[in-house]
């Protein structure tokens, strides 16, 4: 692998603005990628599509490069890091919280495949989609509600195109070629309801039986059905929303860990700290430490 330009290159931040401090929004981007100092996550489903030069990116278990025409998705709740974006690279896509992700009708094969941490990767694209990413972007920012709809409606059905295509996932092992798997015959509207009630309510004190009985189920098999379908339990969906949202809040200047952990919906400083340190691999202290050394540091000096 080539050597990360880290160490030169301006470096993402995460913000309160970003995806990690609305981690239940559907945000489009089309813009030079930045490269990251430290891993991050969120709690979307990530959509990006390289139309020029070429990033890398490193996953918790596989690492993979796209090139111009390329466009992969992965599951944002695991730490991911783009440590290579050429100086030339333009890309495009979209953060897709649960609540879109789940009304798609893809296969099972992706959705399962793709929760549980794999990459999909395809290079079935053409120049429209070049021109629909940044229209989609336009419409997105444009301040007009039905021009915004617009975008999302026709970024879900470009998605669900991916499958009608070649592609593969991608994994630490393997890169399993696949076509022409047969479409979920309906998306999970259970899963969706579940997934609309938690982005409404994650940062109050909510459990399992409030989450199913808002999806008209029976807490023990609105469990099941939550992890069959996500490879997680609900609580640890609640919790993964509830840390990218600590995750942008500790990057404010003066940010007390007791108060991002209180305004994050955690009940007390300790199941913070455990939660935190099961993600990122550090405490939210040291985190806050080691990502504003980093992005204050200079590039000349960064390693």
């Amino acid at each position: 692998m080539a050597e990360s330009k880290i160490g030169t290159s301006a470096i993402y931040r995460p913000g309160a603005g970003g995806i990690e401090g609305s981690p239940t929004a559907l945000q489009m981007f089309h813009a030079h990628p930045l490269v990251m100092a430290m891993p991050h996550w969120h709690a979307q489903v990530e959509v990006n599509y390289v139309m020029r030069g070429t990033v890398h990116y490193r996953m918790s278990d596989h690492e993979f490069r796209l090139n111009p025409g390329e466009m992969c998705l992965f599951w944002g709740g695991q730490p991911h890091q783009m440590d290579e974006s050429s100086d030339d690279s333009l890309y495009a896509g979209a953060h897709l919280p649960l609540i879109y992700f789940f009304r798609l009708r893809l296969p099972i094969s992706i959705s399962s495949r793709l929760m549980k941490g794999e990459t999909l990767l395809t290079s079935a694209t053409d120049a429209a989609d070049n021109e629909n990413f940044a229209r989609w972007f336009r419409y997105s920012k444009s301040g007009d509600a039905a021009k915004a709809q617009h975008a999302v409606d026709e970024l879900l059905l470009r998605i669900e195109r991916i499958a009608l295509e070649p592609y593969s996932m991608t994994t630490s092992k393997t890169t399993v070629s696949l076509e022409g798997d047969q479409p979920h015959p309906n998306s999970s509207r259970s899963v969706a309801r579940m997934c609309d009630f938690i982005a409404a309510n994650f940062l109050q004190d909510i459990d399992s039986v409030d989450i199913a009985r808002a999806a008209d189920l029976h807490p023990k098999y609105a469990m099941n059905l939550f992890k069959r379908s996500t490879g997680m339990t609900l609580s640890k969906y609640v919790t993964l929303l509830r840390l990218s949202r600590a995750q942008a809040m500790l990057m404010s200047e003066g940010a007390n860990v007791l108060q991002v952990a209180m305004d994050s919906g955690f009940g007390s400083i300790s199941a913070f700290n455990k939660s935190f340190r099961h993600i990122a691999g550090m405490s939210p202290s040291d985190f806050r430490r080691d990502i504003r050394l980093v992005t204050t540091m200079p590039a000349a000096f960064r390693n």
